[in-house]
């Protein structure tokens, strides 16, 4: 067995067809059941790092690894490194009129089966049913639409319904608090929380700007990232001293280990 669930090795990446890398050397290690949260400024690579990792056709890796339990993902597409157990919560999720939560909750689970494998829908529905009462989501939202009409919350907790369902080895959350108000960034923290709490090992990588979903979330170590490297690590306190000091003073400071 893997001791790191996620490792990641002196990552560079860029914009495909660019020809300066935005990621410039990214090392870091997350153990099963740990949670890491990553900030820094805009422009920084946190996002280049979320999508590295998931397989975005539009970033290309130049030099460096992404293991997942000890397996390169880097020659897997994007849906072979989601069934292998990597989830991607997007910054901003797509609107998909027409087609129901339900729906494609259903094809995204068929689609992480064996060749010739199919889902029960009456298990489906099962399980569906127990994630929204898990959640304490209304049954109804199912029924809706994915992402149309939905405000920022909505589309938040949609994701956390998707993962949920899917149950990832490992979850990138990509600036998952980004547009919510207070009492949404609360609900889609409890949802996150159930589910660490039911899947205890579970990794996570939280991506955000700001501290205050680390106040629901209380991650084992945060990470700074500034100019397409991991500058700082440490623990909790890291994010207290970010929300007092902003990042400056983080230029003149010896990058720390990376590795949890």
């Amino acid at each position: 067995m893997a001791e790191y669930l996620l490792e990641i090795r002196d990552l560079h990446a860029r914009v495909e067809g660019e020809d300066t890398d935005i990621l410039r050397g990214v090392n870091l290690a997350i153990r099963e059941g740990e949670m890491h949260a990553l900030m820094g400024p805009n422009g920084s690579g946190k996002s280049t790092l979320a999508k590295a990792i998931a397989g975005h056709p539009g970033y290309e890796v130049t030099s460096g690894d992404v293991l997942l339990e000890g397996e390169s993902v880097l020659e897997m597409e994007p849906d072979e490194r989601s069934r292998a157990g990597l989830f991607l919560a997007f910054q901003y999720p797509a609107e998909i009129p027409g087609v129901s939560i339900s729906n494609f909750l259903r094809t995204a689970m068929v689609a992480r089966l064996e060749e010739g494998e199919d889902m029960d829908i009456f298990a489906f529905q099962k399980r569906l049913m127990e994630k929204l009462e898990l959640l304490k989501v209304d049954p109804a939202f199912a029924a809706r639409y994915v992402n149309d009409g939905f405000s920022g919350g909505e589309k938040k907790r949609n994701e956390i319904l998707q993962l949920a369902m899917l149950e990832p080895r490992m979850a990138v959350m990509d600036e998952t608090d980004s547009g919510l108000d207070i009492d949404a960034l609360r609900i889609v923290s409890e949802g996150v929380n159930t589910i660490r709490d039911t899947d205890g090992g579970m990794g996570v990588l939280l991506i955000t700007h700001y501290k205050r979903i680390l106040n629901y979330l209380h991650p084992d170590y945060v990470h700074v990232m500034l100019n397409g490297q991991i500058a700082h690590s440490g623990g909790s306190e890291l994010a207290d001293q970010l929300e007092e000091m902003g990042y400056d003073w983080l230029h003149e400071e010896p990058q720390a280990a990376t590795v949890g």
